[in-house]
């Protein structure tokens, strides 16, 4: 008998979180920024999606490297802000008049028509094997992404034993 690896849940996980809306890719651990602790690509989406004339304002100031540029501001904001006050109240970029969010809570009613909209917008994204580190191989089991923000890891073990078949 060999201990069970924990793969077989990763799988569950992931495709229970899909099953229910969450964006899974396999191979989505490529795209993950391990200097920055982000997930760009969903990062200048949702900016795309949920804010345009702030996307517009900013990629005319910065061109092809919108997205490069975009991150690193988020990167700093949650340095200095905190990733809670970076979701709740965004933060100021350069050029915009207001904050830039970076998330939609639910509305408590259903009746704003944009505010629903947004937060249908919401990128949640579930990433395998997260390589956090830039100065070795180790990896996160699971990261839980909020429009390519990570706001929760999660480290799969497992004791019991199961049969070959199993792993």
């Amino acid at each position: 008998m060999s201990v069970h690896k924990e793969i077989k849940l990763e799988d569950e996980i992931c495709d229970r979180l899909s099953n229910q809306g969450w964006i899974y890719e396999a191979d989505s651990n490529t795209k993950y920024d391990s200097a920055l602790a982000l997930f760009p690509e969903d990062v200048s989406d949702w900016v795309k999606d949920t804010q345009p004339k702030a996307w517009d304002t900013i990629q005319s100031s910065h061109g092809a490297n919108t997205q490069k540029v975009l991150a690193e501001r988020v990167r700093k904001a949650l340095d200095s802000q905190g990733i809670m006050d970076v979701l709740r109240q965004g933060f100021d970029m350069m050029g915009l008049r207001k904050p830039l969010s970076m998330c939609q809570f639910k509305p408590a009613l259903g009746m704003n028509a944009d505010l629903q909209a947004r937060y249908t917008a919401n990128r949640l994204r579930v990433v395998r094997q997260v390589r956090y580190s830039q100065h070795n191989g180790n990896s996160i089991d699971l990261v839980l992404f909020v429009n390519g923000i990570p706001v929760a890891t999660i480290e799969l073990k497992s004791h019991y034993p199961c049969s070959e078949d199993d792993s």
